[in-house]
């Protein structure tokens, strides 16, 4: 099972309870697509019991500190993509402030998976075979809800309000 959120813009509440989320569904590895923001937030996610990939969005300010907090805690920083194999699949990790390229990598046939964040709104929309994911926002600060996904390769895709 993997977890996934975005846009966790700095809201503590929400970080925690994405965390003691994933650890009750027993998720192995977390995808972060990105706004995370401030370093500080490496703090909630220490009690992660899951791998936690990450990849920086364009509200993250202080990305070197960022990356470096995060190490510490033994998150693995993927700049600003991510490509990754999990449970078999390939996966592209990125924030996703562009439009077209997000399509394209759907499209290439390249990915299994194609994760990002950015707009605020979860959706998953397969786009030939590529499963498109985006969990939505985990803070809520523009769309009120505060969501995250889990995904288990096999069986689809979730999206959880929490």
């Amino acid at each position: 099972m993997i977890g996934i959120m975005s846009d966790s813009h700095d809201n503590m509440d929400a970080i925690r309870a994405a965390v003691e989320l994933f650890n009750k569904k027993k998720v192995k590895t977390v995808l972060h697509a990105g706004d995370i923001i401030s370093p500080f937030t490496a703090v909630p996610f220490k009690q992660l019991k899951a791998d936690l990939y990450f990849v920086f969005g364009n509200n993250d300010g202080d990305r070197l500190l960022l990356k470096e907090k995060f190490e510490e805690i033994e998150a693995v920083c993927c700049g600003d993509f991510g490509d990754l194999e999990i449970d078999g699949k390939r996966i592209a990790l990125i924030h996703g402030i562009y439009e077209p390229p997000v399509i394209a990598m759907a499209e290439s046939g390249d990915f299994d998976i194609v994760v990002r964040g950015h707009t605020h709104h979860a959706g998953v929309t397969k786009i030939n075979e590529t499963l498109l994911i985006n969990p939505g926002e985990t803070a809520g600060v523009l769309t009120g809800k505060r969501t995250v996904a889990l995904l288990d390769p096999e069986l689809g895709v979730e999206i959880i309000e929490i």
